[in-house]
């Protein structure tokens, strides 16, 4: 049986292990392998099992940001309760106004990709001049609720740094099964700092590249509707 990873990976259909709303339940126990639902895949993003770390998916190099904020390539057979991810071939790249924060990158998301509808990739790349992410620890049964996690984050105030940032925007018709609006993880250029980005202050070099999924192959938790 051919693989869900491996049919996107010669289309433009993302990739999807559990739902949003599979985290919010709460349950945070691993559906698949990470490494097996982002084969033949370039940038994507999720958590693993327990939310043991944010996992970032840059150039098809799967990564684990811990609390301690260093990206670790993930060569085990860690499982993910979430993951998004695609063959990203940007349709659409134009240059991000200096100055712009990260809360200001979904308008020029949905204007680039023309709606705000469906299910967008996105990869931001270039120097900013302010970047912030965090991770988040590990959780045990009983899960506290995802709300409950993120007030206990670790936040990681990274200052001017060259990086990429990779994700999804979620439109109002997917929800459930995203995170609704605009959803990044990133590491910097060399690799040593990254997570869930909180927010960040775009540089004069930041490049915005987007790519509209024409299907997603959800696997691993029952769909919203």
């Amino acid at each position: 049986m051919v693989s869900p990873a491996a049919v996107a990976a010669t289309s433009n259909d993302g990739v999807q292990v559990g739902t949003y709303e599979y985290l919010i339940a709460p349950d945070y126990d691993g559906l698949a392998s990470a490494r097996e639902a982002s084969e033949g895949l370039t940038i994507g993003l999720g958590t693993f099992d327990h939310l043991d770390g944010e996992l970032v998916l840059v150039g098809g190099e799967l990564y684990r940001v811990g609390i301690d904020g260093t990206p670790q390539v993930v060569t085990d057979g860690r499982t993910t309760p979430f993951f998004e991810g695609v063959r990203f071939r940007a349709a659409t790249s134009v240059p991000v106004p200096p100055g712009t924060t990260c809360s200001g990158l979904g308008a020029l998301v949905t204007q680039a990709a023309g709606s705000a509808d469906g299910m967008i990739a996105v990869r931001v790349r270039g120097t900013f001049t302010d970047l912030v992410a965090r991770s988040v620890p590990a959780q045990s049964e009983p899960y506290p609720t995802l709300a409950q996690v993120v007030a206990n984050q670790t936040v990681f105030e990274l200052g001017q740094r060259r990086a990429v940032l990779v994700g999804f925007w979620t439109g109002p018709d997917y929800a459930g099964i995203g995170a609704p609006g605009l959803h990044l993880h990133g590491v910097t250029a060399d690799r040593r700092a990254g997570g869930h980005v909180l927010d960040c202050i775009v540089g004069s070099d930041v490049q915005l590249s987007v790519e509209r999924l024409s299907g997603l192959r959800v696997t691993g938790a029952s769909s919203v509707g």
